[in-house]
């Protein structure tokens, strides 16, 4: 089967009858590729490491939902802090706007994990057992020999096994690897949703890297589509230079060429198998192996390099990149912003938190001298150490408002919750201007160090009401 030859009227994995192509990109050497390489090394290894790194007595990065905590490098969050994640949320994709304004899709090339795990896992093993790119081709074409029937069956259980592995590391984050551990000893029976989740998640991983492949970056995902509005003719993509180019083939001295001697060697690394001389295009995600393949052919010809280079349209056209300009300068402004705002969000977690309910019933209760209210206190302890809480009352309190029944420490578990009932007591001579807004104070004894408030509003019988008669529906209707 000979390779595929893009072209502009559709996307290139889609034959003229509207079949699927298979594509099967050479393989590439160079700098870029060293350095491509490198970082997906290092990306995939930390998404291992990280539910084996403990800090803080949690893994550096686990989602506790069993205990509705999330734990980040050595910092909890309770499901109250979860207020932040909508900055987290926002700042990833509006990093991403930003790093396009500059240097494009270099994202999806360098650090998207689909791509780091397509590229430098799938595909290597594919390599590895079928061969080049010319092999694999001439496998897909012939018959169904013993031999190919071998190595099919190799490759795709080398794939179910690794899309196996990455499921379960993933779930790992979820549930830590100690309990993933327990439960891959026991029978699925036991924790069925689990089970279930890792058989959709292994299926998912394997479909999308056996077969689905490149068409996840053309079809699915919607940030090529994008690359349009967040980028302009000073934005640095992977370009080609018509100028010195054109125009293509080889040189004679009636017809002299440029230096593009038309080998289609940028082509065929392409992991997505578009022709970057026709320009930028949807399904170019920046991964800088033409840049690789065409100075490889450039300096065995003795030519300079960077035919295929990183630079702007504009300089691409021998023209001048202009970094700062209107939208770079926007987006520099908003992303200043958006760090400043969640600096200051993250600045106010603390490593214990509050909630305070009044009890359901009475809103008050009333002898012969006091007012009684009764609140229900939730103390959530982030630390992974036992600490114990004093519950208490501001300086600044009104007069004769007390804590009654109990004034003794409060212990709460690593990574649990206390509720504990809370009545607060105020003299009926005290209460003369209706309802008392007031602060109820929740401080670690041991360790020493934060603390928390929380508002609360004593209520008590309408002070225009005298004498016994507050029982009397008909006096609040005066």
């Amino acid at each position: 089967m000979p390779p595929i030859t893009p072209n502009l009227d559709s996307v290139t994995t889609i034959a003229k009858d509207g079949s699927r192509q298979m594509l099967h990109p050479a393989d590439v050497r160079g700098p870029f590729a060293h350095w491509r390489r490198l970082t997906a090394l290092v990306l995939i290894l930390v998404y291992i490491a990280l539910p084996w790194i403990p800090i803080n007595g949690h893994p550096a990065v686990f989602f506790d939902t069993a205990n509705l905590r999330f734990h980040f490098l050595g910092i909890t969050f309770a499901t109250q802090d979860l207020w932040l994640g909508f900055f987290v949320v926002t700042g990833l994709a509006f990093s991403l706007y930003y790093l396009s304004a500059f240097f494009g899709r270099v994202w999806c090339g360098w650090t998207c994990p689909y791509t780091v795990f397509l590229e430098h896992i799938f595909r290597r093993v594919e390599r590895l057992i079928e061969g080049d790119a010319v092999q694999r081709r001439k496998l897909d074409s012939a018959p169904w020999t013993s031999r190919k029937i071998r190595l099919r069956l190799l490759k795709h259980s080398i794939y179910l096994l690794l899309s196996t592995l990455i499921a379960h590391i993933f779930i790992s984050y979820f549930i830590s690897l100690r309990t993933l551990y327990q439960w891959m000893q026991g029978p699925p029976t036991q924790h069925l949703l689990a089970f279930g989740i890792m058989l959709f998640l292994t299926g998912a991983i394997y479909f999308s890297f056996s077969w689905f492949r490149e068409q996840f970056c053309i079809i699915l995902c919607p940030y090529g589509r994008l690359q349009s509005a967040l980028t302009d003719d000073h934005t640095v993509v992977i370009g080609y230079d018509k100028i010195r180019g054109e125009p293509r083939g080889k040189s004679t001295p009636d017809a002299p060429a440029g230096d593009c001697v038309n080998c289609l060697r940028c082509v065929q690394v392409c992991p997505t198998g578009i022709d970057i001389r026709n320009g930028l295009q949807m399904e170019c995600i920046g991964c800088t192996a033409c840049v690789d393949a065409c100075n490889d052919v450039m300096i065995r010809l003795k030519r300079p390099t960077g035919l295929v280079r990183f630079d702007s349209m504009v300089g691409l056209q021998g023209g001048k990149t202009r970094y700062l300009r209107p939208r770079t300068l926007l987006y520099t402004v908003f992303f200043a912003i958006g760090i400043i705002v969640f600096a200051f969000g993250f600045s106010t977690i603390k490593p214990l938190r509050i909630s305070s309910t009044r009890m359901t019933g009475a809103p008050y209760f009333l002898t012969e001298n006091l007012i009684r209210n009764q609140f229900q206190v939730r103390i959530i302890n982030k630390r992974n150490i036992h600490v114990d809480y004093q519950i208490t009352l501001p300086p600044d309190a009104p007069a004769g408002l007390q804590i009654s029944g109990t004034n003794d420490p409060v212990t709460v578990a690593p990574g649990a919750e206390s509720i504990r009932i809370l009545v607060l007591t105020l003299p009926k001579q005290n209460y003369q201007d209706g309802p008392i807004k007031t602060l109820i104070h929740v401080t670690e004894l041991l360790p020493k160090g934060a603390t928390a408030t929380r508002a609360v509003e004593f209520l008590g019988p309408d002070p225009r009401i005298q004498n016994d008669d507050y029982l009397n529906p008909q006096n609040y209707l005066k």
